[in-house]
């Protein structure tokens, strides 16, 4: 009843308008002697302009900047202070959103995986440089939760990694990898992220495909891998002409691989671990003092722990003593757990897990958190001497968070043609959990480089 009396109303308003309007018309042509009130309006407008030229003193006079400011109150728009006003601007790392005080006071290492169905940044489809044996889903791989996770520091929030900052911090400057086929698996993985803003030019390869170099041309950024199994000198032994899968490891001696291209570089992420694990004989400048697993009658199993710290420390005083060297800021990455279960690599070991580990779930009393311990007492003490040289040596922890994701690696999906029942749980999917690595990378090297910028 209401609809209807509302209807009406609209009705009978819409006939009264009409009624009006055709009314005004009819009087207009019927009086077309007399002036229309709009023409007396626009006279009356007219006559006061003229007065006010007439008895104006400066009614043209320009209205000064300052006089505008003072009568409107404008705040006065002045340059950043780190632009100079002349000459080529100063080169400046731009402030990088989310990365404040709170983050450069985090402990970066102690939280655990919540849910983020933002997924990965990049597929194995809109990433070219994807190795083979790491694009997991190529090689059959159907599940894709494990990639719907992120790192949740306890005491902060840390930042997904930003390509385009990240290139422009990085902008004329050198990034090297020092490592084994893990830390390649890292490289591979920032170099995906980084390929969504620009695509890299394929610089140099070695023969062996161990030394890669990418050139970012738009940010001026080189991105360098160069391989070491043990960051010293070591060479394998051979017995009757064949590798024996023993090796010599000479700790007075750094790997010639990457430290004959220590001085083109601004960054150092060094790394390694897993080659340790084999039978070693460590050397020093008076020969043979010890080894790891060598079951040699008169010498003595230094264990993989010391002998790890030994070579990390030869490789640190390395960075720290070099004089050619204009490398600020070296970044160690902790070990990278493995998660062989029911088995060894060798033995049928398997990690077909499709969801992360709670912290409640991993123990940290195994050699995996033993080596991380001891690669921290050398970060410390590498940066007590680096502090007198200007150099800076910081940590990406990332152990804890990695034995947490069992789920992350290519297990039997590798596409293994030389080692068919061999299934991998060392290196990592990509994507993968992996991409957290360049999370800790971004906010610890921006850390770490304000104290020597």
């Amino acid at each position: 009843m209401k609809k209807d009396k509302t209807m009406k109303y609209s009705s009978s308003s819409s006939s009264a308008s009409s009624s009006y309007y055709y009314y005004f018309f009819k009087e207009r042509c019927l009086n077309k002697g007399r002036l229309p009130p709009f023409f007396m309006s626009f006279l009356l407008l007219t006559v006061i302009f003229i007065l006010f030229i007439l008895y104006s003193t400066t009614p043209l006079a320009p209205i000064s900047n300052q006089a505008l400011s003072r009568n409107l109150r404008l705040p006065v728009i002045k340059p950043p202070p780190n632009l100079p006003r002349k000459g080529k601007p100063r080169i400046f790392h731009p402030p990088l959103q989310g990365y404040d005080d709170g983050i450069s006071k985090c402990d970066l290492s102690k939280g655990h995986w919540i849910p983020d169905l933002r997924g990965s940044l990049y597929t194995n489809s809109s990433c070219t440089t994807i190795p083979d044996s790491k694009n997991c889903f190529h090689h059959g791989r159907s599940d894709r939760d494990f990639l719907n996770w992120r790192w949740k520091p306890d005491q902060c929030n840390l930042p997904r990694f930003d390509p385009k900052a990240f290139l422009d911090f990085v902008k004329g400057k050198t990034l090297g990898f020092v490592g084994d086929s893990v830390a390649r698996n890292h490289m591979e993985s920032l170099l995906c992220l980084l390929s969504k803003v620009e695509t890299p030019k394929d610089e140099y390869k070695d023969s062996e495909d161990r030394k890669r170099i990418w050139y970012f041309p738009k940010h001026d950024f080189t991105l360098m891998i160069l391989w070491s199994r043990y960051l010293v000198s070591a060479e394998e032994r051979m017995v009757n002409g064949s590798a024996s899968g023993n090796f010599n490891l000479h700790l007075h001696k750094i790997d010639e691989e990457w430290s004959k291209d220590l001085p083109l570089l601004d960054y150092v992420i060094i790394s390694a671990a897993h080659w340790f694990f084999r039978p070693i004989f460590v050397h020093n400048s008076t020969g043979i003092v010890g080894c790891v697993y060598c079951n040699t009658p008169k010498v003595k199993d230094y264990g993989v722990g010391f002998t790890l710290k030994l070579a990390f420390r030869s490789a640190l005083n390395h960075i720290n003593n070099c004089k050619t060297c204009k490398v600020r800021v070296t970044l160690v990455r902790t070990f990278s757990p493995a998660h062989f279960e029911d088995g060894a690599w060798n033995t049928g070991g398997r990690c077909n897990r499709t969801s992360p580990l709670g912290e409640s779930e991993i123990n940290l009393g195994t050699t995996e958190w033993e080596l991380r311990s001891m690669q921290m007492e050398e970060i410390e003490k590498a940066n007590i001497e680096g502090a007198k040289v200007g150099r800076r040596f910081g940590e990406l922890d990332i152990t804890r968070a990695m034995l947490m994701r069992p789920d992350g690696h290519p297990n039997e999906f590798w596409g293994n043609k030389w080692m068919k029942g061999y299934n991998d749980c060392v290196h990592w999917c990509l994507p993968g959990p992996v991409d957290v690595w360049n999370d800790f990378m971004m906010a610890v090297l921006r850390r770490e480089a304000s104290f020597v910028s």
